[in-house]
């Protein structure tokens, strides 16, 4: 069973009932106001973290570029995962913050849509994508950085309206 979703058990979406992968059909759902919103986060050493955020880095302004990145990413994940939709995004936010550790940085992308199927792995793409080229550009600092955890952390609209984390505050 999935955490706030109803008591049913679970059934694999893109698997049909021969157990086959499949696209799933949205053509007959109606268009709804969907959202989504994933986080991720990037450790790494504190000096290398002062760096970025006083725009020292030796690319630049790697805040910019992800924050691009990631929403170029976003609008190109159904070319990158094999069953996911093209959708047409309404928008899309990215917010790179110091992480509340202190230890790294917390990417946050929010997407949204008006459509027949979700952006969950839009806004995961988007924080996915904004991390490696957070790690891109200031690798030679750091080659030990970390990214992770990624992770959704609410979606509404659609058949099974909102949902939240369970480990995350609602924004």
């Amino acid at each position: 069973m999935i955490a706030g979703m109803d008591s049913a058990p679970a059934r694999l979406s893109h698997l049909n009932a021969s157990g086959e992968v499949h696209m799933v059909e949205v053509g007959d759902r109606p268009a709804t106001d969907r959202r989504a919103v994933a986080e991720g986060f990037l450790t790494m050493e504190a000096s290398v973290l002062a760096l970025v955020l006083e725009g020292r880095a030796p690319k630049g302004d790697v805040l910019a570029v992800a924050r691009v990145a990631a929403i170029q990413a976003a609008k190109r994940t159904w070319e990158l995962i094999p069953l996911c939709h093209p959708i047409g995004l309404t928008g899309l936010e990215v917010r790179i913050e110091p992480s509340a550790d202190g230890r790294g940085l917390r990417l946050e992308a929010s997407a949204r849509t008006t459509g027949p199927t979700g952006v969950e792995m839009e806004a995961l793409t988007a924080a996915a994508v904004g991390l490696l080229t957070l790690y891109d550009m200031v690798k030679s600092a750091d080659p030990a950085m970390t990214i992770g955890p990624v992770r959704l952390l609410e979606k509404t609209g659609g058949r099974h309206g909102a949902w939240h984390h369970p480990a995350a505050v609602p924004s």
